[in-house]
């Protein structure tokens, strides 16, 4: 098999190597408004930022008619990953793991959604190499070649990873012949290693040397400022390292438009589009001032800078470039939209169920917003249960393997209940199951507004650290204490189906 000889970025490029499509990606460049921002300048792929595979475990899939966008939600309803139909076939998902299974669980989630899987085995930083992820995969080829092995098997989609040189060349030679022996269709190369940051200079010459020892292409990556300032010098780079494509960060952050072959456009140019897709894909603010931040960069001391970073809200960075009529009819175009599908669909009445176990379950959560500081679900229930003379509840704890969210089982004089949503700690899954058996008996659960005067009188004592709040001291009883996963509850994939 003939190693791709490469091309001009820029160009449509996707290749054909063991009968699978092959990606070049060119930017990665994180969330969705900039993704399709860097794509209209001429990106021929793009990456989202890098997810990670428990986070993205405990999300559901869900179709964003309002938006036209499917997103994959947390249990505390924030998007972790947005995407749409006009990037679906040019966006790879990059995750952060260190689990094989995990892994391929996450690829078999989005895999639907996206062009490629990566796996990101190049990211330094603590958050990702304390949990075995990134850069640390390097130290430990086994476990590379296991993930890689287990995707590319398990996942109809390319596969691809993103790594670092190593300190010597000949270890990271070897290092990726092993990986390319996984049968993935590409690998990224950062010309730096784990230790090395961008102040320090990338390595052409390393990558041109795996470049010129894979069959497979090669991405090369990190010639962001010292190499890569505007279209011409991404093909340089290209050349350079023997690559067959270019994969830019930094530089494309900083202004999106480096793909156009006519050069850069102006910044406010950019910056307003780049808001435009921001309001349009309700993009969050921290993450729109984000960006803007990193466009405006030596500017960020201008009247105008100044005003983004005092920002508090997507409202107020409108205004601050000037767009606050396009945020007022953006918001009122979002909100006729969404009033119009929910006239649309019929109301959802929660009602217990009951099934064969003799467990009455109901889909709800815990919200701890809900409640005031002092309050919760579990307090509301022990409270009514010592005035009716019943034992106390008793709640079973169990943990999905998997994504390691929890789920809990209360027994009261001696009905179940349970909450068929799962929640990312133990005590969390407990009140949620309060909650269910609460609701089922028409009880007060102690949300703002209710009233309840004998939980009111009763004196707190520890403080709850996990809810915010006091909490009364409760023995521990059998079943309570869940020290590590003992049930395991289907399949991947059906564990995913309630949204955790």
């Amino acid at each position: 098999m003939q190693r791709h000889s490469g091309g001009m970025i820029g160009n449509s490029l996707s290749l054909c190597y063991h009968n699978k499509l092959i990606l070049a990606p060119m930017v990665r460049v994180g969330t969705l408004p900039m993704r399709l921002l860097a794509l209209d300048y001429g990106a021929d792929i793009v990456y989202c930022e890098e997810l990670i595979d428990l986070k993205m475990l405990q999300c559901k899939r869900v179709v964003n008619e309002v938006l036209n966008t499917v997103d994959f939600v947390a249990p505390d309803d924030r998007v972790v990953f947005r995407t749409c139909e006009r990037e679906k076939n040019k966006v790879v998902f990059q995750m952060g793991t260190s689990d094989a299974e995990r892994a391929l669980a996450v690829a078999r989630l989005v895999e639907n959604d996206v062009a490629g899987i990566d796996v990101n085995m190049g990211c330094p930083k603590e958050y990702s190499t304390k949990g075995g992820m990134g850069a640390a995969l390097l130290s430990d080829p086994d476990k590379i070649e296991k993930i890689l092995s287990t995707l590319v098997k398990g996942t109809h989609r390319p596969v691809t990873c993103k790594i670092r040189i190593l300190p010597s060349l000949e270890d990271t030679l070897n290092l990726v012949k092993r990986i390319e022996r996984t049968g993935i269709s590409a690998i990224a190369v950062h010309g730096r290693n784990r230790e090395e940051r961008p102040q320090h200079p990338v390595s052409c010459e390393a990558i041109r040397a795996i470049a010129e020892t894979l069959s497979i292409p090669v991405i090369a990556n990190g010639g962001s400022h010292d190499h890569i300032q505007q279209y011409l010098d991404i093909e340089d780079f290209r050349q350079a390292t023997a690559a067959s494509s270019v994969m830019v960060a930094r530089a494309a952050m900083w202004n999106p438009s480096i793909f156009l072959k006519d050069g850069l456009r102006p910044l406010e140019e950019v910056m307003q589009k780049y808001l435009r897709y921001a309001m349009q894909y309700d993009n969050h603010y921290t993450n729109t001032k984000y960006c803007l931040c990193q466009m405006l960069r030596e500017q960020l001391e201008s009247p105008q800078g100044r005003l983004l970073h005092a920002a508090q809200s997507s409202q107020e960075i409108c205004e601050a470039f000037g767009f606050g009529a396009f945020y007022e009819e953006t918001i009122r175009k979002l909100d006729a939209r969404r009033a119009d599908l929910l006239a649309k669909t019929p109301e959802a009445v929660e009602e217990p169920t009951e099934d064969t176990s003799g467990i009455i379950k109901m889909a709800i959560r815990f919200d701890r917003r809900a409640y005031p500081p002092q309050i919760t679900p579990k307090m509301c229930l022990l409270e009514w249960c010592r005035r009716e003379k019943l034992p106390q509840p008793v709640y079973e704890t169990v943990q999905r393997p998997v994504d390691r969210m929890f789920c809990s089982v209360v027994t009261v004089a001696e009905q179940r209940y349970q909450s068929t949503l799962w929640d990312k700690s133990k005590k969390l899954a407990e009140q949620t199951a309060a909650i269910v058996c609460l609701r089922s008996q028409g009880l007060p659960e102690g949300r703002l507004g209710e009233e309840n005067p004998s939980l009111n009188k009763r004196k707190r004592e520890a403080p709850d650290q996990d809810l915010g709040g006091p909490r009364v001291q409760e023995p521990v009883l059998p079943g309570e204490i869940c020290k590590k996963p003992f049930v395991t509850l289907g399949s991947s994939e059906d564990n995913l189906l309630e949204g955790c």
